[in-house]
């Protein structure tokens, strides 16, 4: 098909397939971009993509497994030693067994933001004016022994510990005494787009003093409330703080400090990654990371406090571990909703977070260029759609873009399972399923006004079955011209002028559509194609617009059917006082042009060409040789399964081959005795005539006009056969007779 005839079929689909296109390119840039401030709710969407392909690819990750543990303030742990907050006497406790069991680092999420009360001072305050002087000086004495925040500041030294800080956006909260930063950054704090928080919770200043490290509990869940990326650093009052499992991964790794490594964006500047010792670790515009779940809640090995506290531990499991100490009971709040699993336990969500930051090939990372690559995606997968889809049917359609859906889903795995990279699926996906949705509904218009097109092109001059067959497909019609092997039928009513003015104009009428439908029903039944009418004229064609097997042999049967049904309306005609009629019947088969022709006025489908003319040519002859059927040699070289009877060779006028004409006779199986001895003797004398033995072949031709005295042939051959005899033609002589007029 040309391109020309291409862009007219397809153009809306095509027009509609770009625009879709720009627009998800639109849409990416816009609203889907992690770093646009726009659309949420197609964030959601992508967001729970990004849920679906984590938990459905858990099972395929290979990854390193840090010594995390974490010591769980759970149910058992609460019933056995009391309700939460704990003495700061028990949280000593379980700082020394943890460190005697040789950790490398604990970490706490929980916050100690409140000084605990000492018994001694409590008493004394209680006492008040009544207590004796000896009272107070025991009291004061005994105070710093039994001080808990004391006795569990002491010891937070014992091995490399980090306390959790809380940052609120309300700047009345200022609770507690903040670190000093451990951040190093050639940009100022302020000039960097990373999370700022106005207020804080931190922990009381004792304990700060002694704590080798502290980092913000904060978790940043998205807009649904799934947590599926961590804050490492977050802003307060002009100065950077880390998060507690960075903090928890510089202290483990040994690192003095943490740089922030920066990067131009737009006027200004953005977060590239942090580097912790030599690892870079790349984070977003934010200094944010996904979070690299190991599985689902309680994938890291969890040990009561309660047992840690009776030190019914295994060593070996904590022999320089990373603790987290957290909370997975149900009223302390500390549940959290994540891709992997609702009520998950925010500590783990750390331990997840620092196993990537030790291990930075576990983290989930979205390069700069992965904006690129997804409209790079957009316009190939979405030009694919638009060139494919609008030659489909509905369930092709389907097909493809299921197909082209998966293929592209597998390469998001291959890319997250193999390289660990967040590849946008929502933009791709949706612009996938809009392409499939609207080029196939704009196809499906198109297909309708095509079938109504082909159904009012068609309707008059095409078989049903035809119709149906190009409804069903259309690309199999073809309005362009074009050559093909075609046979063509020319039926007329002879003597038609004189019954015309016998007649007036309703009886005309009327005498002609008794004609027509049933020759056209005949016509249609043999698979013909109605070219035209013309007054008492019928012209038809076979295989076009739609190929037909055999059609010479079905189109001479048309013709034989129509002479039967003519035939059979002899007897209503008089019945009704109109006259008797016959038609003469010209076939040819040949090369003939076919298709849309006309002007911008009018045009039709048909036929043209030098085999058209002869197919008419021999409808006239038919008069001549008192036969009702005519056919050329072509078309008698392809009906195997008719019996024909040769009636001359000719040259037609405005033609100077000679063709030798037939008279379809019979079926092969519907032959009988008589005719078949007729035939013979019509076949011997033939051979006479044209090997110019005119005694013998008068001789045979007188015969058969005997024994079948209606047959004209036999008439014009005997007068013929004389003339000749009278003037040789000649040796050069090829058995043709030239007709001289139409």
């Amino acid at each position: 098909m040309s391109l020309p005839r291409l862009w007219r079929k397809y153009y809306q689909q095509w027009l509609c397939g770009i625009c879709l296109i720009a627009l998800f390119i639109l849409l990416q840039l816009l609203t889907l971009s992690p770093a646009s401030p726009y659309g949420d709710a197609l964030k959601r969407l992508e967001g729970l993509g990004y849920d679906l392909r984590l938990k459905s690819t858990l099972s395929m990750q290979s990854r390193s497994f840090l010594p995390i543990v974490i010591v769980d303030i759970d149910e058992p742990s609460l019933k056995q030693i009391g309700r939460f907050p704990w003495s700061r006497h028990v949280m000593a406790r379980m700082q020394s067994q943890l460190a005697d069991a040789g950790v490398a680092v604990i970490a706490y999420d929980i916050l100690f933001s409140e000084p605990e009360l000492n018994p001694a001072q409590q008493v004394l305050e209680h006492l008040s004016n009544a207590a004796t002087p000896d009272v107070t000086h025991a009291l004061n004495a005994l105070a710093p022994s039994i001080d808990a925040d004391e006795a569990f500041a002491s010891r937070l030294q014992d091995t490399d510990t980090v306390l959790g800080l809380l940052f609120e956006h309300q700047p009345e909260i200022q609770v507690g005494t903040l670190p000093e930063t451990i951040f190093f950054s050639t940009i100022s704090a302020t000039a960097l787009p990373v999370p700022s928080f106005a207020g804080h919770v931190a922990n009381v200043t004792e304990l700060q003093q002694n704590s080798p490290g502290s980092g913000f509990i904060n978790s940043a869940p998205d807009s649904d409330g799934f947590i599926r990326n961590s804050m490492l650093l977050a802003r307060h009052q002009g100065q950077l703080y880390p998060a507690l499992a960075l903090e928890a991964a510089r202290l483990y790794t040994m690192a003095e400090q943490v740089e922030v490594v920066t990067k131009p964006f737009g006027t200004g500047h953005s977060v590239a990654g942090i580097r912790l010792g030599t690892a870079l670790i790349p984070t977003d515009d934010y200094g944010r990371v996904n979070v690299p779940y190991r599985g689902p809640a309680f994938s890291f090995p969890y040990v009561s406090a309660a047992d840690v506290l009776n030190g019914e531990i295994d060593r070996d499991l904590f022999d320089q571990a990373i603790v987290f100490v957290g909370t997975s009971a149900v009223g302390h709040a500390d549940l959290r909703t994540t891709p992997v699993g609702v009520q998950y336990p925010g500590v783990e969500v750390h331990a997840n977070v620092l196993e990537g930051l030790v291990f930075p090939e576990l983290l989930p990372s979205r390069p700069n260029w992965m904006d690129g690559a997804v409209i790079m995606l957009l316009l190939l997968l979405g030009f694919l759609c638009v060139l494919v889809l609008p030659r489909l049917e509905v369930l092709g359609i389907a097909i493809f873009t299921l197909c082209l859906s998966a293929l592209f889903i597998v390469l998001s795995i291959y890319l997250w399972v193999a390289l660990r990279l967040d590849l946008p699926q929502v933009a791709i996906l949706a612009m996938l399923v809009s392409q499939a949705m609207i080029l196939g509904s704009l196809g499906f218009v198109r297909e309708h006004k095509e079938r109504l097109q082909i159904k009012s092109i068609f309707d008059q001059y095409v078989p049903p079955a035809h119709i149906q067959a190009m409804l069903d497909n259309p690309d199999s019609v073809s309005m362009e011209g074009e050559k093909r092997d075609i046979t063509v039928l020319f039926a007329d009513i002879r003597s038609f002028t004189t019954i015309s003015e016998s007649l007036d104009a309703g009886r005309l009428k009327s005498y002609l559509n008794q004609y027509f439908s049933p020759i056209t029903r005949i016509i249609f039944e043999h698979q013909g194609t109605i070219d035209k009418y013309v007054g008492d004229m019928v012209m038809a064609f076979w295989n076009a617009p739609l190929p037909v097997e055999q059609h010479p042999e079905l189109a001479v049967r048309c013709a034989m059917a129509m002479q039967e049904q003519v035939e059979a309306l002899q007897a209503p005609m008089r019945e009704q006082s109109l006259p008797p009629f016959k038609i003469g019947i010209g076939l040819n088969t040949g090369d003939m042009n076919v298709g849309d022709m006309g002007s911008e006025y009018r045009r039709a489908y048909t036929v043209l060409g030098d085999a058209v003319n002869l197919g008419s040519r021999l409808e006239g002859l038919t008069k001549f040789y008192g036969v009702g059927i005519l056919i050329n040699e072509t078309t008698h070289a392809q009906c195997p399964g008719l019996i024909c009877r040769p009636i001359d060779k000719v040259k037609v006028k405005g033609k100077n081959q000679a063709v030798t004409v037939y008279e379809p006779i019979c079926s092969q199986d519907t032959i009988t005795p008589e005719i078949s001895d007729e035939l013979e003797a019509h076949k011997q004398a033939w051979s006479l005539y044209l090997s110019q033995q005119w005694q013998q072949a008068l001789s045979a031709f007188t015969k058969l006009k005997e024994r079948a005295p209606e047959r004209k042939i036999y008439t014009l051959m005997k007068e013929r056969i004389l003339v000749l005899q009278a003037n040789p033609p000649g040796a050069q002589w090829d058995g043709s007779y030239t007709h001289t007029s139409k």
